[in-house]
């Protein structure tokens, strides 16, 4: 008699743990949305065109505004309704018209180098001794006063080159899922810690010691004012350009979402960095050298050997320029009122074609909208594709979207259109395939992924990783309480070569994996499309101010 209670009572506590509810998965659908990902693709196409042909797309320069009328006409070609284009004010823009660099003595060597964005450019070509010149504090200055006319200032010293060891390219094997799939407990403030995306210079990351300047980046403040100071030094004491070779750093992180350190590979891998947009026309033109060129001549002026260069840098400023997002839809139907979204950001650095930062990201949503509206598809929800420019100077675009449709972060007034978005899917971490999911603290929608990435197994997709992570524009939703999401990738060559730096180009592209994102995205945006509930949402956030 006890032992049939006991079982009893085992089976009345098992029925009263709550399931998760299953989904309603179109498999008919996900099956012809693969054949034609996988077989069908346009996504190399498209790619060329927004890397090779229009190339870097630095918000409010012409060539992302030639870029987006170009995506725009695609989308509109596509059947893609409500195509259109929405404003906001960037201010000054920049671009690069010409540029050389050659070491003229003691023999000629063309230099391998790219300015900064932002950086001012010479008056016409200029030939100019070369000097070592360490200034990192205001007691400097009096050391160098009257030394520097007319010269070129090599600003750092030379940095260690070694052999390409270590993790290049970063697949997520066993240990990085399973990393990725614990939240661990973050440093106390003022304890450092890693960036949100591990970029070089992403939004929110202060600059390492003895980095380049921030540039447009928060954080930093006091190292950008000492910044100021020591450019409007340059300028008064009439130097003519200041070569650097970037971070002192031989390794770059990966982030908050993957603990594993990337070794840069140089090699004529250069990482430029920007100057901040509103001191640019202070200063002196700065060039980023690859740290093999510029370590030779260090190594020359130690030796007494006189180095003299050859440098023209023609740029342009634009004043009162426009940043963009590119939005359009695939109507839904019965709750059409409802909203699922697809983004990434389309704009670039200057220093490549932005091929994988981020035209793989705009690339594989093009084409996963592509995709539903070519199979003639018929979402429930409108499913709405968003390319945001400013990215890059932290993360304006979406921001400026998400305070136009959905509300103000730093008041939390809500717009009608809060309630109807059921979520945002973001890709924005270069060519590797999708993985999985970071749920962004978001424990309510595991069940339902977990029975979403089923069907995609075989592709690679298995990991939903439980934690926040920040530093690219699903943050801009979440910071209003919107259900916001950003795959995980495998970083491949990432963060090691091709983020923000002069090797950011078509041919770092694994076409393979370009499709896989595509195809996985395209899935991931008709699953939410078709079930009956927006997906689960967290507690809305508490007012952020802006900080004074």
């Amino acid at each position: 008699m006890r032992r049939f209670s006991i079982v009893v009572l085992f089976i009345a506590a098992f029925v009263a743990v709550p399931r998760a509810q299953a989904e309603k998965l179109d498999y008919a659908a996900i099956g012809q949305i693969r054949d034609a990902g996988f077989n069908r693709s346009q996504a190399m196409e498209t790619l060329f065109w927004l890397a090779d042909r229009y190339g870097p797309r630095l918000t409010g320069s012409p060539a992302a505004d030639e870029a987006g009328a170009w995506t725009m006409k695609k989308l509109t070609e596509w059947g893609i309704s409500n195509v259109h284009r929405e404003d906001w004010d960037f201010g000054r823009s920049w671009s690069l018209e010409r540029f050389s660099a050659h070491m003229i003595q003691p023999q000629v060597q063309p230099l391998i180098g790219f300015p900064k964005t932002n950086s001012v450019g010479t008056d016409g070509p200029v030939t100019a001794d070369v000097v070592r010149a360490t200034i990192a504090a205001d007691a400097d200055f009096a050391k160098y006063k009257g030394q520097l006319k007319g010269k070129i200032v090599l600003s750092q010293p030379s940095r260690a080159v070694r052999m390409l060891e270590g993790p290049i390219i970063v697949r997520m094997d066993d240990a990085l899922t399973k990393e990725a799939e614990t939240t661990p407990v973050p440093a106390p403030r003022g304890h450092g810690g890693r960036g949100g995306r591990g970029a070089r210079g992403g939004p929110g990351e202060a600059p390492a010691a003895g980095d380049p300047p921030a540039g447009d980046q928060p954080g930093g403040q006091f190292n950008q004012q000492f910044q100021q100071r020591l450019q409007q030094f340059y300028k008064d004491e009439g130097v003519v350009a200041v070569f650097d070779r970037g971070s002192d750093s031989d390794t770059a992180s990966v982030g908050s979402d993957l603990s594993v350190q990337q070794q840069h590979p140089d090699g004529g891998t250069v990482f430029p960095g920007t100057v901040n947009r509103a001191n640019a026309l202070a200063g002196v033109p700065q060039v980023t050298l690859a740290v093999e060129h510029y370590n030779r001549m260090v190594r020359l002026l130690e030796h007494n050997v006189p180095v003299r260069v050859e440098l023209a840098v023609r740029v342009k400023f634009h004043e009162n320029t426009k940043g963009f997002n590119i939005v359009g839809e695939i109507p839904g139907t019965d709750l059409a009122g409802e909203v699922v979204m697809l983004g990434a950001h389309f704009d670039s650095h200057p220093f490549a074609t932005g091929a994988t930062d981020n035209g793989t990201g705009s690339t594989a949503m093009l084409e996963a909208v592509r995709i539903i509206r070519t199979l003639g598809l018929k979402p429930r929800r409108t499913i709405r594709i968003g390319l945001w420019t400013g990215e890059e100077q932290g993360l304006l675009g979406s921001k400026a979207y998400v305070a136009a449709h959905f509300g103000d972060p730093e008041t939390m007034q809500l717009k009608p259109e809060h309630a109807k978005l059921a979520a945002y899917f973001n890709l924005d971490n270069g060519t590797g395939r999708i993985r999985g999911v970071w749920m962004q603290s978001n424990l309510a929608v595991r069940s339902i992924f977990d029975q979403w990435i089923a069907p995609l197994k075989d592709l690679g997709v298995t990991i939903l990783a439980p934690r926040s992570v920040s530093s690219t524009d699903h943050v801009s939703f979440d910071n209003v309480g919107l259900p916001g999401f950003q795959f995980v990738q495998d970083r491949l060559e990432y963060n090691s070569r091709t983020h923000h730096s002069n090797m950011d180009v078509y041919d770092r592209v694994q076409r393979d994996e370009l499709i896989q994102q595509a195809t996985v995205a395209a899935v991931f945006a008709y699953d939410a499309a078709m079930r009956d509930e927006k997906l689960p949402r967290k507690a809305l956030p508490k007012p952020q101010p802006r900080a004074a």
